[in-house]
């Protein structure tokens, strides 16, 4: 391809309202185009990428005995209906009549659409196991659309669907899926992904991991022991906490006033945040049910854990009123008094392994010292008590006792257990040796397509641009004429170009005759890994100038050498993506 034809303008100036590196360099070196917030269009460059990326999964789908098959992107609401997640998905699920006023949605995920495929398809447990995958556009109504591609509402996505006679053959598949994600990221060039466990979410099942680019920008928080023994989300993550429990004292009402948040009693009252026990009142967002959660204070609460505990996925902050109806005063809470009927209490094993706490009286400006759980609450039998809590940076690794280390990730792919929770009540069944009828077991495995182009700009590149892995970058050569009008500098490129491309080399050929530093800025911002420069300087030596998009150091091949050299090199790069 000749620039001079290329279709996609390189932008000096860093776009307004961008946010990350990925989003930066995709805008300004051509790859994308805004059409409505969170909606791009791919121009050629990113339309290449996205190509090769999507030949690396479909080559590792298939290696693991995937077929390929295409989901509308438009279904019927019944379908989610039959399933359940109809009503039950928010606004994020984009929901439209058609012409007969027949309900109707845009897939965001395609699990109903693939039951309903399958039931048609697959009876007999000798059809079985199966898998099916495509590559299709999904949309999320995204709510705060962001970071360019690693946040959307309209994206690329391959979805792969497994089902089976038996939960022991789904967990030998899954890890077969699990190590061909590993290769898939590792030949599409990502440098740290880390696959691990997290919460299902609205997908169901109970076993679920997410593969996490690790980057500054990411929006996931991760937590890690320092060998990586242990790899967790923030949703779920637990640590190894020890708890101190000291004689019990007597309960003592203390007046506290106007202090009403953990620092506030903390330091009223001279002791530690670790001291008191924190009240969070929050709501079922569909029932309205209030779920009173108490922690050590110097924790915070987990909404995922909780919601995963009280088995509610929505979750939202309760009101003051709604607090006052079961008898509690807002900012002076207490777990002492509260009839269990009007709520759900919910104790973190924090607040129930440290005694003497401070907690508040349900009156306004006085606190109670010394309450202890199993003493001032004799009635314990409708209390829930499990982990709730966030794990924090530095607190003790469950597995190895070492500090937990922080980090960021963006989410690229991930992978779950369904078991039958959607063919169970969409009847897509088996018959077994005996003739009898059992709903078909079920994996389900995603990887956004998009946003693994952006993840891999987030780990590869410097101030100037990305530095594309050879396997998905757009070519695999620039080759860049300076001066073509001198010295048969265009000609000797002309050829050059040519030969390279019969044989079977990519090539971007630079022959706009800008000035060196314009040329090599945009060669910079299209970070394809090798790159020629032909200049009346190196043809005078019979040469041309090579470097890597990798390094700022150049050297010099002869002429007559080029295209095996660079078959070499193309060579030597791609044995690092295999």
């Amino acid at each position: 391809m000749r620039m001079s034809q290329l279709v996609g303008r390189r932008i000096k100036e860093t776009p307004k309202d961008v946010q990350t590196v990925s989003h930066q360099f995709l805008i300004r070196g051509g790859y994308i185009r805004p059409v409505s917030t969170g909606i791009y269009s791919l121009l050629p460059v990113g339309k290449r990428i996205i190509a090769k990326i999507e030949a690396i999964i479909r080559e590792e789908m298939n290696r693991i005995d995937g077929q390929e098959v295409l989901m509308p992107v438009v279904l019927p609401g019944e379908l989610w209906k039959e399933s359940g997640r109809y009503d039950s998905v928010g606004a994020e699920l984009l929901r439209f009549e058609d012409r007969n006023h027949k309900p109707m949605l845009l897939g965001m995920t395609h699990e109903e659409a693939v039951v309903q495929l399958l039931r048609t398809e697959v009876n007999s447990y000798r059809q079985l196991p199966v898998m099916v995958y495509q590559i299709q556009t999904k949309y999320r109504d995204e709510a705060r659309p962001r970071a360019g591609l690693i946040r959307v509402r309209e994206f690329t996505m391959k979805d792969a669907y497994s089902f089976h006679a038996s939960q022991e053959d789904l967990e030998a598949y899954y890890e077969r899926c699990h190590e061909a994600y590993v290769r898939i990221f590792r030949r599409i060039g990502m440098k740290n992904v880390l696959s691990i466990k997290a919460n299902s979410g609205m997908m169901g099942g109970k076993v679920s991991h997410e593969f996490m680019a690790v980057c500054e920008c990411g929006e996931d928080t991760l937590f890690t022991s320092p060998d990586y023994s242990y790899r967790a989300n923030r949703e779920i993550a637990v640590a190894a906490w020890t708890y101190e429990k000291s004689e019990p004292q007597p309960l003592e009402k203390v007046a506290t006033p106007g202090a009403k948040t953990i620092e506030e009693v903390a330091a009223m009252l001279g002791i530690e945040a670790k001291q008191t026990g924190k009240a969070v009142f929050l709501q079922n967002a569909d029932t309205g049910e209030l779920i009173f959660a108490v922690v050590r204070g110097d924790f915070e609460v987990n909404e995922t854990k909780l919601g995963n505990l009280v088995k509610c996925a929505n979750l939202k902050f309760a009101d003051d009123e709604a607090i006052r109806r079961i008898g509690c005063e807002p900012g002076f809470a207490s777990p002492l008094s509260v009839d269990p009927s009007g709520c759900t209490i919910v104790f973190d094993h924090s607040a129930v392994e440290t005694n003497n706490l401070v907690v508040g009286a349900n009156e306004p400006d006085y606190h109670y010292r010394n309450f202890n759980f199993e003493r001032d609450l004799p009635d314990r039998s409708k209390i829930i008590v499990g982990d709730i809590v966030t794990v924090r940076e530095g607190d003790p690794c469950p597995v190895t006792g070492e500090p937990l280390v922080m980090s960021r990730g963006i989410e690229v792919g991930n992978i779950f257990q369904l078991g039958t929770k959607y063919s169970e009540p969409m009847k897509c069944e088996f018959l077994d040796r005996d003739g009898k009828t059992h709903p078909m077991i079920m994996g389900c495995y995603g990887i956004g397509v998009g946003r693994a182009m952006a993840a891999v700009i987030e780990q590869s590149c410097d101030d100037y641009g990305p530095i594309w892995p050879m396997s998905i970058a757009p070519y695999q050569v620039q080759l860049c004429a300076l001066n073509p009008g001198k010295e048969g500098v265009g000609e000797a490129a002309d050829r050059l170009y040519d030969e390279l491309t019969r044989a079977g080399i990519e090539v971007l050929y630079d022959d706009r005759g800008e000035k060196a530093g314009f040329m090599f800025s945009d060669a910079d911002l299209l970070g394809i890994p090798l790159r020629l420069v032909v200049s009346p300087k190196s043809l005078a030596d019979g040469e041309v100038e090579f470097r890597t998009r990798s390094c700022r150091d150049t050297s010099r091949i002869k002429l007559a050498d080029t295209v095996s050299s660079i078959q070499a090199a193309i060579a030597a790069e791609m044995a690092l993506y295999q």
